[in-house]
């Protein structure tokens, strides 16, 4: 949506965003598709499965799914919430731009965004890069 020019480093931080929350929503979507496959019995059950099922039903994160996901002491019910405010803040991000307020944590990579946001700036400013830095009180 930038009229085929080179993206920007906010647009660049989105396509990395995107590219890990796809590998996330696929892996799910396969373990969950494996997962109903072994329970109506037409594949064999195995250990990743067992410990998929077992999660599942306790209520925390599979550990498949941790992998791919920024660190997380939550239990899978509010993971989820988090999991849909996420899909929300990239859908507006992709449909109406970068969002006025960003929620930083719900980032995979929030510290990549907040480089891009001194970039950003210092292309702006004509300030250089390199003299630059971002301080947060």
């Amino acid at each position: 949506k930038n009229g085929g020019k080179f993206p920007d480093p906010l647009q660049i931080v989105l396509l990395q965003e995107m590219e890990r929350w796809n590998k996330l929503t696929i892996h799910m979507h396969e373990s969950l598709s494996t997962l109903k496959k072994a329970l109506e019995g037409s594949i064999g059950m195995n250990e990743e499965l067992e410990g998929l099922a077992n999660s599942l039903f306790n209520g925390t994160l599979p550990e498949s799914w941790r992998k791919l996901t920024p660190s997380t002491e939550k239990k899978l019910g509010a993971w989820m919430m988090n999991f849909k405010m996420r899909y929300d803040q990239y859908k507006i991000w992709l449909d109406e731009g970068e969002p006025k307020c960003m929620w930083i944590s719900g980032l995979h990579g929030p510290e990549t965004y907040l480089t891009a946001l001194v970039q950003m700036t210092c292309r702006k400013k004509g300030w250089p890069l390199d003299k630059s830095t971002l301080f947060i009180k």
